[in-house]
């Protein structure tokens, strides 16, 4: 069985931040991915406000260089999923896939999913006009009517990715004014082909083999109208995607990790870094900045 001085579950920003530093600091270290690296930021186009790139730079071109900054350390890249863990034995155990693997410390930075819209039928349409990546399935519906669901950056970056493919976008938001960052907003206002629904939520799906269309009632008057889409884009927040996680480690209302200033959890020897922590602010300036904090800590806890 495999052992290292420190193990991090996850490829994104945090947890590629996290076995750098840790290998800098002359740890043996061991990075879990489930797919590529990069997380998210894979499914991000532009990213205009990580610092040190005032022309923005690609989701991919990031996670790739954040990747191969990893490539000259002596670190132990695993692919595949976590399935359990035991984080109060000594040392603590991980089991990927069907293999158990030891550490004397753990960065948790598995990230986020994409939380569902929870309409009746979304399961049927996932891949057949449900999305939840404007990247990955955009080009499926060039020239065609898409709709959008949110109010938050995320939700408005995407639509003007959208905008550039797409013959309209239908941005649906149930409140009365976005949240996302003003610069956004002026943009999606100066785009002719999205058309927001403020004050609204889908409540029904409709097609038969496809996605065809999609009832939008408003919240405040009750309203409903159809509206022809071939495309359904949602992007109302995130869920943690920790279902491997102990009961013993402590978590917010919504199964995030509570940790210090310091990514301490509850648990010695435990750390959870990036969009997985509990926090308001979750961007890749923020998931570095943790990584590196979790390292640091990770480096203190096993008193080097």
């Amino acid at each position: 069985m495999a052992r290292y001085d420190s193990l991090v579950i996850g490829g994104g920003p945090a947890g590629l931040s996290a076995a750098l530093y840790l290998a800098r600091f002359g740890l043996t270290v061991a990075i879990v991915e489930k797919l590529a690296h990069g997380g998210l930021m894979l499914l991000t186009d532009d990213i205009e406000n990580y610092p040190g790139f005032p022309k923005g730079i690609k989701g991919y071109e990031l996670s790739d260089a954040l990747s191969a900054h990893l490539e000259p350390y002596p670190i132990d890249r695993i692919r595949g999923e976590i399935t359990a863990l035991h984080a109060e034995t000594s040392p603590k155990r991980v089991r990927v896939d069907d293999e158990w693997i030891e550490a004397d410390s753990i960065v948790v930075a598995s990230g986020v999913v994409y939380r569902n819209l929870g309409v009746p039928g979304e399961e049927k349409f996932i891949g057949k006009g449900i999305s939840y990546c404007a990247l990955c399935d955009g080009n499926f519906f060039r020239g065609q009517p898409v709709a959008v669901v949110g109010g938050g950056n995320t939700a408005l970056e995407e639509s003007l990715y959208l905008a550039r493919l797409v013959s309209d976008v239908h941005l649906v938001h149930r409140r009365d004014s976005f949240r996302g960052a003003p610069v956004y907003q002026e943009r999606v206002k100066k785009t002719e082909n999205i058309h927001v629904e403020y004050d609204s939520v889908i409540t029904a799906l409709h097609g038969e083999t496809g996605l065809e269309g999609v009832t939008v009632r408003n919240v405040k008057t009750g309203e409903e109208h159809y509206l022809a889409v071939n495309g359904l884009f949602v992007f109302i927040g995130f869920l943690p995607a920790g279902g491997y996680l102990p009961p013993e480690l402590n978590r917010d209302a919504n199964g995030f990790i509570v940790t210090d200033c310091e990514m301490r959890t509850n648990i010695p020897g435990v750390f959870a870094a990036g969009d997985i922590r509990s926090k308001a602010c979750r961007q890749v300036a923020t998931a570095v900045g943790d990584g590196v904090t979790a390292a640091n800590s990770a480096y203190l806890y096993l008193g080097h």
